[in-house]
């Protein structure tokens, strides 16, 4: 058996970045695993230039996700202001980019999910920087403000962290009851597991789409692999490794 940390990602936008080349900044339908990473290190108040404290994240857990609502895209269009360099010099800061005397603008996108909802079970490895339950009460008391991706993007409700033993990552994600999401936001819905009549309406939840990482004890077959180039390098520089993903589709056969 193994101890999982279960927590219930929902807003009405989240955006969980792929590569970003250009102008154009995609969004994943599912959580990246450096968007959890930051939403763990936000919890427990680490700074992002604390290089240390930010690879014993990396090192200390892993991180499988059950997608109940893949949610609806959305593009927003920005216009993005930038320093232009004076001949054979290159900017070494944001700031100094917007400081410099000439300064031009360029049109960008932004991808979102809207209204998607996310379980997300986390395994803690040997040596990871705090145990599971010391997790969950920073997770219910955050030291920096939680959020979906970016900034932009706020939690619509508590994560409610909760400690499970299971032996695989299908038996945990599919053994959590959970309470209607629209009864939780409406205090006048009357209590109701999740999916209510109302949930169905409103999100059309549809078959479950499960995501989990190396080593991880699935109980299902996968689909198929992914790559993700989600694995955090170095916070501070914003470089990411690749690393492999498992998808089981439908209903995911048992293994």
């Amino acid at each position: 058996m193994t101890d999982y940390l279960l927590l219930r990602l929902y807003g009405p936008l989240a955006s969980w970045g792929e590569i970003a080349v250009g102008e154009s900044r995609h969004s994943a339908v599912q959580p990246s695993r450096s968007a959890l990473l930051g939403l763990l290190g936000a919890a427990l108040g680490i700074e992002r230039h604390d290089d240390a404290a930010q690879q014993a994240l990396v090192d200390g857990y892993r991180f499988a996700i059950k997608l109940e609502c893949i949610g609806s895209p959305l593009r927003d269009y920005h216009t993005v202001q930038v320093g232009v360099p004076p001949r054979k010099f290159q900017f070494r800061s944001r700031r100094q980019e917007l400081a410099a005397d000439k300064v031009d603008t360029i049109l960008s996108t932004r991808e979102y999910r809207c209204d998607s909802l996310a379980l997300v079970a986390v395994e803690a490895l040997p040596g990871a920087p705090v145990d599971l339950a010391s997790l969950a009460e920073a997770l219910r008391k955050p030291r920096f403000a939680l959020y979906l991706g970016r900034k932009s993007c706020p939690l619509a409700l508590p994560l409610s962290p909760k400690i499970l033993a299971a032996s695989s990552v299908r038996e945990v994600f599919d053994n959590l009851e959970l309470p209607s999401l629209l009864g939780l936001l409406d205090r006048y819905q009357p209590e109701q597991a999740w999916p209510s009549r109302q949930d169905q309406q409103a999100l059309r939840p549809g078959v479950a789409r499960y995501y989990w990482e190396d080593g991880m004890t699935a109980g299902m077959a996968p689909s198929f692999e992914a790559q993700r180039h989600d694995q955090p390098l170095s916070r501070r520089r914003w470089q990411f490794a690749p690393r492999r993903e498992w998808v089981a589709l439908n209903d995911g056969g048992q293994s």
